[in-house]
């Protein structure tokens, strides 16, 4: 069996060990979200997702132990199954990648649709103005186009400015429900406006801006892993190449004797006649 070079074989560990790290914190990081939302209603709706994250961190924990087992230890087969896993992986999250910038424009239009079928907000269902008031609490804005004018008399809490808001924010109308008995100003997210100095916070434009922003990291994280994993197959593969059994050769001496033709007549030549 061939032996490995030093440096190809610091390579793959190094490569490895990343990826085992990798592995490791998407894997801590699933778990914590799991545990978030375990008692949400949403989480029937994420389940599927949080299972399929579950199975890649499991897979990239387990592969690069594999294959770095298989290095140290020179078996080849362990490579083999670690070579293939990698390919199959690199793979399906490629392509999870890449078609996540293809249905962007599908999304992009169906987000668009279900926020613009909502209106007027008088007239949402229960359900649509749950979703409402947590988009307007978790994202800082208020109305889904045209800010809080959009609630009419009855501007709901989750309109309120937080204490740490980094949106704009401005008092809210005194003939609001949020006004009423107190002579404070109540502030509340600011709304859309035709001037190019304000800054313009309803809800619409800031859920497709996250969108946009989740897919992009999303592509990024997939191609970045992608190119770590075909990394480490290349290593692999040189590393398996470098394992294959190498024939003997035997060597050729140089001999005096040969030279001068050591040999001796077995018979004798038969007489002429």
């Amino acid at each position: 069996m061939g032996k490995v070079n030093i440096w190809v074989k610091r390579s793959f560990i190094v490569v490895a060990s990343l990826m085992a790290v990798i592995g490791a914190v998407m894997l801590a990081g699933i778990l914590f979200i799991h545990g978030h939302y375990h008692r949400d209603e949403e989480i029937e709706d994420m389940i599927v997702g949080i299972r399929a994250v579950y199975t890649l961190a499991v897979i990239m924990l387990l592969l690069p132990v594999v294959g770095l087992y298989g290095v140290c230890k020179e078996k080849k087969w362990m490579i083999i199954v670690f070579t293939v896993g990698v390919i199959l992986c690199s793979l399906f999250v490629f392509y999870i990648g890449m078609g996540l910038l293809f249905v962007r424009p599908t999304m992009r239009k169906a987000i668009n649709m279900y926020y613009m079928g909502i209106q007027p907000l008088s007239n949402a269902t229960d359900a649509d103005l749950k979703i409402m008031h947590e988009t307007q609490k978790e994202l800082e804005c208020c109305g889904v186009q045209q800010g809080y004018q959009e609630w009419g008399y009855d501007v709901p809490e989750s309109c309120l400015c937080a204490d740490n808001s980094t949106s704009a924010c401005v008092a809210a109308p005194k003939n609001s429900s949020l006004s009423e008995g107190t002579d404070d100003p109540v502030m509340i997210y600011e709304e859309a406006r035709t001037s190019l100095h304000s800054t313009i916070t309803p809800c619409l434009p800031v859920v497709i801006q996250n969108l946009d922003l989740a897919m992009d990291v999303a592509a990024g994280i997939s191609v970045a892993l992608t190119l770590l994993w075909t990394l480490a197959c290349v290593l692999s593969i040189v590393i398996l190449c470098q394992l294959k059994p190498k024939k003997d050769t035997h060597a050729v001496a140089y001999s005096r004797e040969a030279k001068t033709g050591n040999y001796a007549v077995l018979t004798e030549p038969a007489e002429l006649s």
